[in-house]
């Protein structure tokens, strides 16, 4: 497992293209706290890239003609196309707090548009409220996996509190996969990365948006 991953890092270095994922998706988020400063919901977009989206609509027979306009039919048929989830999933978005994270519903609300070649879904997630009000509170999209890479390039908007802002963290990405390939290599041959506590490599490419309120 640990040449296999050192592996794959170094390839990935030594060629950028292969770092690339599969699917591309512009984020959004809409955070919503509560008077007393608790993160109750995030609303989540994904603007699906324009190749993907092809594929989805072929897939489920949309927009044969490809005039790019679906019918009512067909777009109830899209709605909730990425909401159906195994058992276990986490929607590809952590929420952390001072080192824990915050547990998360199931998708609700699902709403799908097409528009210039694109899918742009939404859903909501409730946030679990056993929150320490004033903490930071980090937002990550990702894909462990990083077979879909998630950009928050989209608006991120907070909701509820006038007290709360938010920053976005965004990793240099080769420098985070060198250390990576550093870290592994200093593993003997009977240690896996799990075992050491290292990070998946979607979450060590992530972006996280960083939320402080200044509650008094």
């Amino acid at each position: 497992m640990k040449n296999a991953l050192v592996l794959m890092l170094s390839v990935m270095l030594a060629s950028p293209l292969a770092a690339h994922p599969h699917i591309f998706v512009d984020t959004g988020l809409d955070l919503r706290f509560d008077a007393e400063g608790r993160l109750t919901e995030v609303k989540v977009t994904w603007a699906y890239d324009e190749f993907y989206s092809l594929l989805i609509t072929e897939d489920r027979g949309l927009d044969p003609d490809f005039d790019g306009v679906l019918t009512p039919t067909e777009l109830a048929d899209l709605t909730g196309f990425d909401m159906q989830w195994t058992e276990g999933f986490n929607g590809d978005l952590v929420i952390m707090q001072e080192g824990r994270e915050l547990p998360l519903s199931g998708p609700m609300e699902a709403t799908a548009v097409f528009n210039d070649g694109r899918i742009t879904t939404t859903h909501v997630r409730r946030v679990d409220p056993d929150q320490h009000v004033g903490a930071r509170i980090d937002v990550k999209p990702y894909d462990a996996t990083y077979y879909t890479a998630y950009d928050i390039t989209l608006p991120v908007r907070i909701s509820g509190l006038d007290a709360c802002r938010h920053s976005i963290d965004m990793p240099d990405i080769d420098a985070r996969l060198r250390e990576m390939r550093d870290l592994l290599n200093t593993l003997d041959m009977d240690t896996t990365p799990q075992d050491e506590g290292l990070p998946d490599i979607g979450g060590l490419l992530a972006s996280t948006v960083m939320v402080t309120c200044d509650i008094s």
